[in-house]
This record gives C-alpha cells, structure tokens and sequence, in this order.
C-alpha cells in the first residue's frame, strides 16, 4: 500500500505532492463501499502528519470497468486504459471544483484511485417536498448534471442530439 500511494503522488499537482509527503500512513482499513461497488476493493488510509500530528484520511477505491464498456469501441488513449486513472480524468473535466488530492495509482496489479476522505453528504429528504417543489428540485438536479456533462465534450454535438422536441425533457 505504501509504495502504491508513493506512485500516487506523481499523479497529484507539486505543492500537494510536497504537503503529502510530510505525513506517514499510520494505518489502513478495507473498506466496505456502497451497492454500484460491491466486490471493488476499497480502503481508508490514516495519515499522520510528522510536524503536528494531525491526522488525515485517504480513501484508495477500485476503479472498474465501465458497464457500458462493451458497447463501445475500446479506449485508445492512455487517460482511459487505466481505470482509476479514467475516473480521476472524468471527474475533473466534469466537476468545476475537483479534489485537489485526486490522483491514481495501481497496486498489486488493481487501478485504484485516491482522493481525501471527507464524509460531506447532504441530502434533502424528497418525501417532504410538494408536487411542485419535487419538479423543480428535479429540474435543478437534471440542469446541474446536465452542465457538468456538457463541460466533458462538445456542448454543440449533445445539443444537436438532443435536438428540439420536449421528449427529452420530458423523459
């Protein structure tokens, strides 16, 4: 596990990679994920800073294959060969303010990728939204999807598929 989050620092920006090498892994833990990555091997890294001791959390997650993966051509360059590489590609091209210790790495022979853990969710219970209220949180929810989508590829091209009726919109 250590010389596999030794290779993950050359996929993170310099300053980072400096700030990270100051920590020691103090511990790991296999780490049960949620029901899109039963089977994937997850783990949480405690890290304990030299200087002040302060502890930091990595989690090291399994990234797989796409499901959709033998529906189309196989991918030809290397940001999409190695797989934890391919989410950490996809998840800055489609979130405006990604992890800043976002990065991959492979260990005994898995592609896996490391970001900082931070358990953050929020979530806004649907049973207590109104029919009306419920449509535009939906609405929202679709618009912010759909602009982070539009930031991966050629805006243009996904308007042009999607065209002008309202089936879209309405499915």
């Amino acid at each position: 596990m250590v010389d596999g989050l030794k290779a993950y620092l050359q996929t993170i920006a310099g300053e980072w990679h400096m700030m990270l090498e100051r920590y020691d892994v103090a511990d790991v833990a296999y780490r049960v994920v949620g029901i899109g990555s039963v089977g994937t091997h997850a783990y949480l890294v405690l890290m304990i800073g030299r200087a002040q001791g302060g502890p930091l959390f990595m989690q090291v997650k399994e990234g797989i294959v796409p499901t959709a993966a033998p529906f189309v051509p196989p991918p030809m360059d290397e940001p999409y060969r190695h797989q934890g590489r391919r989410v950490v590609h996809g998840q800055r091209l489609m979130q405006t303010s990604s992890d800043t210790l976002l990065g991959w790495t492979t260990i005994s022979g898995r592609d896996l990728y490391v970001r900082q853990m931070k358990q953050i969710r929020g979530s806004i219970p649907v049973d207590w939204l109104p029919g009306a209220t419920f449509d535009y949180y939906a609405w929202y929810l679709g618009l912010l999807l759909g602009r982070a989508h539009a930031r991966t590829s050629d805006a243009a091209l996904i308007a042009g598929y999607c065209g002008n009726s309202d089936k879209l919109d309405a499915a």
